[in-house]
C-alpha cells in the first residue's frame, strides 16, 4: 500500500473512531443529562442588560457563554445559577443586590417554556426541561444574619458558598484580594459553625468553592450533611489555591461530598489556555484520590473569562465526555459525574433536613464586635434624648425619640383613623 493510501486509511479510521466516541457520549448524555454546578449568567445579565429581561431573548445571546440553545446543544439537563454580588458590596447593600439577582434568575427560569425552576431533588430528577437551581455565591450576601439566610431559602435558594474572594466575619476566603475581616488563626468562628448547622437544618447545600482550606476542613468536620465544591479542580494538577489538595479530597470522600470540576483556564492549566485533555487530567486525578463518586461538573461559564480550547461555552460539554469515553471511563462512572452524584448529595442533604424537622430555627447572633459593620445599627429601644447608634459607635442616626413622636406618631394615628371604618 502506498504511503498516501496509508495516510488516507489512518485518517478515515481516526475520523470514524472520533465519530463513534461522540455518538457514545451523546447517547450517555441523553440518558443522564448533565447537572452543571455553577454558572454566572445572572451576573452577565446585570452587567450587560441591567437585568432587563424584556430587552433580550435568552435563546441566542451574544457576548456570553450561556443561552438556552447552547444549553440544549451541551445536553445540560439542569443548571445551578449563581446569585452573585461583588465583595465590594459587603458592609453595604449586598443583601439588596442579592435579592435582585435571585429575582432575575426566578424571572428568567419561569418566563421561558424550555426552563423550569426547581427547589428539590425530586423536582430536579423529574424535570423534563432544563431545570434551574438557585445558589448564592458568597456568604457576604447574608450580612451575618441567619434570618436572612432563612429568607433566602424561602425564596428558593438551595446552595450557598460560604465565601467568595473576600473573608466574611465568620469564614475565610481562599483569596486575599480584599482586606475585609482579616483572620487570626480562626478560619471558621462559632457563628460560622452556626451558619453551617442552620444550612444543614434548612436543607441548603454548603458550598466550599472559594473558601480557604482551613475553613473547608472545619466545615467538613462539623457538617452533618455532605458538602460540595461547586466549581473547583485538583490542586495536584494545577497548584492554584482555589483548587482542592489531596488531603481535602480524602476528607470530602469520607463525608460523601462532591467536587464539581471547574473549566476556567486559570484553575485548569494555571493561566495557560489549556485544552480538553488537561481538563480530563483533573478528572483522572480526582478519581484516583477520591473515587468517581466524588466528582461532578461545575463549569463556571460567564463567571470567568478564559476557557480551554474546545470548551469555550456550555454547548461544548459533549466534547469533554467524549474525551473521558476515549480514556475508557465506564458508563456507570460517566452517569455518576454527569448527574447521579449531585442528585445523591442533594437527596442526602434533604434527609439531614428531614431528620431535624422538629429542631427550631437557630437564634444565634454574631457579636457586633465581630461584624464591625459601620452600616449595622445597634437596635436599642429609644428613650427621650437618646439616639440609635451604629455598630462602630462613631456615627449617629438622627432618628431621635422627638422625631418619632413629632412625625411618625401623627402619621400612624391618621392611618389608624382611615382604617377603622373598614375594620368595623
Amino acid at each position: 500500500m502506498s504511503p498516501v493510501r496509508v495516510l488516507l486509511f489512518c485518517f478515515l479510521c481516526t475520523s470514524s473512531c472520533a465519530s463513534e466516541l461522540r455518538e457514545r457520549a451523546l447517547r450517555l448524555m441523553a440518558r443522564d443529562p448533565l447537572i452543571d454546578g455553577h454558572n454566572d449568567l445572572a451576573l452577565q445579565l446585570r452587567i450587560l442588560h441591567n437585568n432587563k429581561l424584556s430587552h433580550i431573548r435568552l435563546y441566542n445571546l451574544s457576548n456570553v457563554a450561556t443561552d438556552i440553545n447552547r444549553l440544549k446543544t451541551g445536553r445540560v439537563g439542569a443548571q445551578v445559577f449563581a446569585a452573585y454580588v461583588m465583595c465590594t458590596a459587603q458592609e453595604k447593600d449586598a443583601v439588596r443586590l442579592t435579592l435582585e439577582q435571585i429575582d432575575v434568575i426566578q424571572r428568567m427560569c419561569t418566563s421561558y417554556p424550555d426552563l423550569e425552576l426547581v427547589t428539590s431533588a425530586q423536582g430536579l430528577e423529574q424535570s423534563t426541561k432544563t431545570a434551574c437551581l438557585i445558589s448564592i455565591e458568597g456568604g457576604h450576601s447574608i450580612d451575618s444574619s441567619l434570618a436572612t439566610l432563612r429568607m433566602f431559602y424561602q425564596l428558593g435558594v438551595r446552595s450557598m458558598a460560604l465565601t467568595h474572594t473576600c473573608n466574611t466575619p465568620w469564614a475565610e476566603s481562599s483569596s486575599n484580594i480584599y482586606s475585609f475581616y482579616p483572620k487570626k488563626n480562626q478560619s471558621l468562628t462559632s457563628f460560622g459553625e452556626a451558619v453551617v448547622r442552620e444550612m444543614n437544618r434548612l436543607g441548603m447545600i454548603v458550598d466550599l468553592s472559594h473558601s480557604s482550606w482551613d475553613t473547608a476542613r472545619s466545615v467538613l468536620e462539623i457538617s452533618t450533611a455532605p458538602v460540595i465544591f461547586s466549581h473547583s479542580s485538583a490542586f495536584a494538577v494545577c497548584q492554584h489555591n482555589r483548587n482542592v489538595p489531596d488531603w481535602l479530597l480524602v476528607m470530602l470522600k469520607e463525608k460523601r461530598g462532591l467536587i464539581m470540576v471547574n473549566m476556567h483556564s486559570g484553575f485548569i492549566s494555571c493561566g495557560e489556555k489549556g485544552n480538553i485533555s488537561v481538563v480530563a487530567d483533573h478528572f483522572e486525578h480526582i478519581r484516583k484520590v477520591a473515587g468517581f463518586e466524588s466528582i461532578g461538573i461545575g463549569g463556571d461559564y460567564d463567571g470567568a473569562s478564559k476557557f480551554p480550547d474546545g470548551l469555550e461555552d456550555v454547548s461544548k460539554y459533549p466534547a469533554l465526555i467524549q474525551e473521558l469515553v476515549r480514556r475508557n471511563w465506564t458508563e456507570t462512572e460517566l452517569a455518576a459525574i454527569l448527574r447521579r452524584n449531585f442528585l445523591r448529595v442533594f437527596k442526602e442533604v434533604e434527609k439531614v433536613r428531614d431528620r431535624q424537622s422538629s429542631q427550631p430555627p437557630s437564634e444565634a447572633e454574631i457579636p457586633l464586635a465581630d461584624a464591625a459593620n459601620p452600616c449595622r445599627l445597634i437596635l436599642t429601644r429609644p428613650v427621650s434624648g437618646s439616639v440609635f447608634r451604629d455598630a462602630s459607635s462613631s456615627n449617629v442616626n438622627v432618628l431621635t425619640c422627638s422625631v418619632v413622636s413629632s412625625v411618625l406618631l401623627p402619621f400612624l394615628l391618621l392611618l389608624l383613623l382611615l382604617l377603622l371604618p373598614t375594620a368595623v
